[in-house]
């Protein structure tokens, strides 16, 4: 029977992440064609090697302490393009094609809610 090997990441790509004091950095989840940001989610350096190595989205839940794919549950699954790294190496953008919305309210986007303020 074959052994399962977790992924990992190239060393150089992690010499190249700043993560916060809890070992996490946010990936934006942006749609790929329409450039309409989705959602944000917490990633840690396995659940960043999984969505290198799977192509699907795959974060930490902070508040269930666990590993979850986007849409393994809901069937809203992403399907991730690209992962690219901003220019301070503390944030990642995941580029993606989504299917079925991105928000747990059923939104397409967490980001459909509420507008704090208008810039004049």
């Amino acid at each position: 029977m074959a052994e399962h090997t977790e992924p990992k990441l190239d060393p150089d790509v992690l010499a190249l992440l700043r993560r916060n004091a809890e070992g996490l950095l946010p990936a934006i989840v942006q749609d790929r064609d329409s450039r309409e940001v989705l959602m944000m989610a917490w990633v840690d350096d396995v659940a960043l090697a999984r969505t290198l190595a799977t192509g699907r989205a795959t974060f930490w839940s902070r508040s269930r302490q666990e590993y979850w794919v986007k849409g393994e549950t809901s069937g809203n699954v992403q399907d991730v393009h690209e992962v690219r790294l901003d220019c301070d190496g503390d944030t990642l953008l995941f580029l993606v094609t989504a299917h079925g919305p991105a928000c747990h309210t059923g939104d397409r986007t967490c980001f459909d809610a509420t507008s704090l303020a208008l810039i004049p």
